[in-house]
């Protein structure tokens, strides 16, 4: 069944249909959330109420093309997450003394795997994460995060600030840059 025919079945409440695509893009979608929820339990739980979001609101979603239903599904994720942050009291914005006086070696990141960035986004306070994941990860501007999360463009720019600057420390503070150069030269 190719996918214009399973969104049309989903539309009518076809459970198979439904389930097909919860299957095609569950994947995808909790990686999405898992870079915004730290707890792998709570990044499932997000996962599901954005697939009974996106379920509960097919009806007005007129399909095009893949990318279009990958994207609309993906905004549905980054809105339970936030509304999971919010809702659990866990996003505080953090002090600039966190980040603060930090040297910074141009290029840290490029000499790291995925894997290990991802870790290290992790790692990160709840408020640097999100502005992070928002700004560098899904291409969302300032303006559109000062409105999602309901601060300033300022802060937005701060943060994004504080979080690569906090992010480079805590990879030359692991040593991630020498050991990842040492295992791929050998």
């Amino acid at each position: 069944m190719n996918l214009p025919e399973l969104i049309k079945d989903a539309k009518n409440n076809n459970r198979a249909a439904q389930k097909c695509l919860f299957d095609l893009y569950a994947g995808s979608m909790l990686q999405t959330c898992k870079r915004y929820v730290k707890c792998p339990e709570d990044a499932e739980e997000c996962l599901l109420d954005g697939f009974y979001e996106f379920f509960k609101n097919i009806d007005s979603f007129k399909f095009k093309a893949e990318p279009a239903l990958l994207a609309w599904l993906k905004k549905i994720m980054i809105h339970k997450c936030l509304m999971f942050i919010r809702r659990t009291n866990s996003f505080d914005m953090v002090s600039g003394d966190m980040a603060a006086n930090i040297v910074i070696e141009e290029n840290v990141l490029h000499k790291l795997a995925a894997k290990e960035i991802t870790k290290l986004i992790m790692l990160l306070p709840v408020g640097y994460r999100t502005v992070f994941n928002l700004n560098e990860v899904d291409g969302y501007s300032h303006e559109e995060i000062a409105a999602m999360l309901k601060i300033s463009n300022a802060t937005s720019r701060s943060q994004l600030k504080k979080s690569k600057t906090l992010l480079q420390k805590l990879v030359t503070s692991k040593n991630l840059v020498h050991e990842n150069y040492r295992s791929n030269k050998q």
